[in-house]
């Protein structure tokens, strides 16, 4: 079977609405200024790295407890599935494949996120961004990880699978392309056709 790694925030997950909310309340309630849209037009890396862009290193295990508390209430509830997600597992699942979600979201907020959205995935692991990714799609055996940012291709690489980029986040198509992505998708309403062709013996784990 051909078993699959996604990427969750802006390939499976449109979560910008709900975690753009977070973070102003997070500003509000550690006074400071967040720009919260210019966070939500760069998800990928983890938390604790963005937080770095507005507190100092000191305050930044408090705001990560304030942003994880508010987090299931807040931003779980507001978040949408990217256009084709879904389909885009199925396809997955109709080939007999299993599906891993491999994100920078911490494992118990991917796991509530994608409880919410109703995915059938197999294993999620969290806290882990570019080629840190590598282990868990290695271990996994995925053939192929999906993901928006360039650090996935990296993530792609470091686990030993066919990179697939999908345009949905901060990097448009040519910069996927650039940046060394084996396929480059619009988005995810693509994945299903390019799978169904790609399934080869040598991509079967």
């Amino acid at each position: 079977m051909s078993s699959v790694g996604f990427d969750l925030d802006m390939t499976l997950a449109d979560t910008r609405a709900g975690i753009a909310a977070v973070y102003d309340e997070l500003a509000l309630r550690m006074g400071v200024f967040i720009d919260s849209a210019a966070v939500v037009a760069r998800l990928g890396p983890p938390l604790e790295w963005e937080l770095a862009n507005w507190l100092p290193p000191e305050e930044i295990p408090a705001a990560v407890a304030v942003f994880r508390s508010l987090y299931p209430s807040m931003a779980v509830p507001v978040t949408t599935l990217m256009p084709g997600a879904r389909e885009a597992v199925e396809a997955v699942r109709r080939a007999g494949g299993r599906v891993i979600v491999v994100t920078g979201k911490n494992t118990l907020d991917a796991t509530r996120t994608v409880g919410f959205l109703g995915l059938d995935v197999d294993e999620i692991a969290g806290s882990v961004f570019g080629a840190a990714k590598g282990p868990a799609l290695a271990t996994f055996g995925a053939a192929a990880y999906v993901g928006d940012h360039v650090a996935d291709i990296e993530a792609a690489r470091a686990g030993g699978a066919a990179s697939v980029a999908v345009a949905t986040g901060l990097y448009p198509a040519g910069d996927l392309h650039d940046h060394g992505a084996d396929v480059v998708l619009g988005d995810l309403t693509e994945f299903a056709e390019w799978f169904d062709g790609w399934r080869t013996p040598a991509a079967l784990v």
